[in-house]
């Protein structure tokens, strides 16, 4: 009985053995350091002539760029976190800052940062800081696994270069009186920037598909709308090809200072895709405690002492020292065709045309082969005037074959070629277009008629 006992536990012992020997364990995490106490200065002085960051590209005193290298790249795995660390300077109040994903034209040696296709990874407000007072610093962190599909797709990178561009805004003025030491500087923060990479070797490897939509531009009812007097935003985009597992990748938050601005009514967003409603969300819902720590300079959104999460899900749509969430989406999978996104914040009211919903989304999913990136397409499509009293016209990135109108009853009214379509003998009310594409693919957009 022993021998046979010793028997089973010596077969055992052969058999971890032989596990080892062929099974290779996970990486340990890598960290890719980007910026390393980059300097940010007054946004709105002339540009500085100071010492730039290792690599970097100064855009302007609150913007810097930079490549990542083929090393960096090669040793991102599928699992990725983006880490920032914020510190104190001369700029005592909250502020907005982004980093951004750009894809640039391989071999660039620099690019025009308001033209070029870019992702925002990441939104984030400064808290209120005092450089004298500790903590001097904030540290924010961003899961982005999705992010890592796209850093290591290989059609990607044999067309474009990856920059990183990191963006604090801010102005010195207050704290030049406010702040020791702080009386004629212009520097504002400094910050740092990294990615913790690791290999999950449970997770599947798939083929990336990434559709850029739109980064950090404005969303309001006055001045950046697709329906005058209201908060929307309609992206429309065709696919040519299936995409599985696709997602939206959104961020949105709200300004305006002013009395009764936006930063301190929360309002509902409401998404829909081709008009079916997908998603809706109003921001804030978390108590702004837990940052109290960072806000080292007396401020009016900070008391003395501590308030309840519902005082602060009263009116709070962010809190100062926090990362702005980033909202995913799902959307299944999806078929080839034309389709439209659409953010709509009704009940927004922009009091004295101030304010702005800075809006950042784009979609991401799965292709079902290999496929390049010519094989899905975005097209984009501006429609104007709307509300429309006579003409209305079509911009887009296609040739339009033809523009048919239709009553809000689906009933087919007229057929005009080309991109503009003269609505002005029908009666006021909405009408629906069907913009017909060369290729025939269509997409469909309501008008109100004045």
């Amino acid at each position: 009985m022993k021998l046979k006992l010793l028997s089973l536990v010596l077969i055992g012992l052969c058999n971890i053995l032989h596990a080892e020997k062929y099974f290779t364990p996970d990486p340990p995490p890598t960290v890719i350091s980007v910026y390393e106490d980059a300097v940010f200065y007054d946004m709105y002085a002339a540009t500085v002539n100071q010492s730039l960051p290792a690599d970097a590209i100064r855009q302007s005193n609150s913007s810097y760029t930079k490549m990542l290298t083929e090393s960096q790249l090669d040793s991102f795995g599928n699992k990725l976190t983006m880490n920032i660390t914020i510190g104190a300077l001369c700029d005592n109040y909250d502020r907005l800052a982004n980093v951004y994903l750009a894809l640039v034209t391989k071999g660039s040696a620099d690019y025009d940062t308001n033209s070029v296709t870019k992702l925002e990874l990441g939104r984030f407000i400064t808290p209120f800081m005092n450089k004298n007072v500790s903590p001097t610093s904030v540290p924010y962190a961003f899961q982005m696994d999705n992010v890592a599909a796209i850093l290591k797709d290989p059609v990607l990178r044999s067309q474009y270069d990856f920059w990183i561009e990191f963006v604090v805004l801010g102005v010195p003025y207050a704290a030049q009186t406010q702040v020791s030491g702080c009386a004629g500087r212009i520097d504002t923060f400094k910050g740092s920037l990294s990615f913790t990479t690791t290999t999950d070797s449970s997770i599947p490897a798939t083929n990336n598909f990434l559709l850029p939509m739109t980064a950090a531009k404005s969303l309001n009812n006055y001045s950046a709308t697709d329906v005058p007097g209201q908060t929307i935003r309609m992206l429309s985009f065709v696919l040519n090809a299936p995409v599985n597992n696709a997602n939206f990748y959104l961020i949105t938050s709200n300004h305006g200072a002013n009395s009764g601005g936006e930063e301190y009514i929360r309002r509902q967003h409401f998404i829909s895709l081709n008009d079916q409603p997908i998603y809706n969300y109003t921001p804030g819902g978390k108590s702004c405690e837990p940052y109290r720590q960072y806000n080292t300079q007396g401020n009016g959104i900070y008391g003395s002492s501590a308030q309840s999460t519902s005082w602060w899900t009263s009116w709070n749509n962010w809190c100062p020292g926090d990362a702005v969430p980033i909202r995913k989406i799902p959307l299944g999978n999806m078929q080839a065709g034309s389709y439209t996104f659409q953010i709509s914040v009704p009940s927004a009211q922009f009091v004295g045309q101030q304010g702005d919903f800075p809006l950042s989304v784009y979609f991401q999913g799965e292709k079902q082969n290999v496929l390049s990136t010519s094989d899905v397409k975005i097209t984009y499509v501006k429609i104007y005037p709307n509300p429309v009293v006579d003409v209305v016209k079509i911009s887009s990135t296609k040739k339009v074959k033809a523009t048919e109108v239709y009553s809000s009853e689906g009933r087919l009214l007229r057929v005009f070629k080309g991109n503009e379509a003269d609505i002005s003998e029908y009666q006021s009310g909405m009408y629906l277009l069907n913009i017909i594409f060369d290729d025939g693919i269509s997409l469909k957009h309501k008008i109100i008629k004045k």
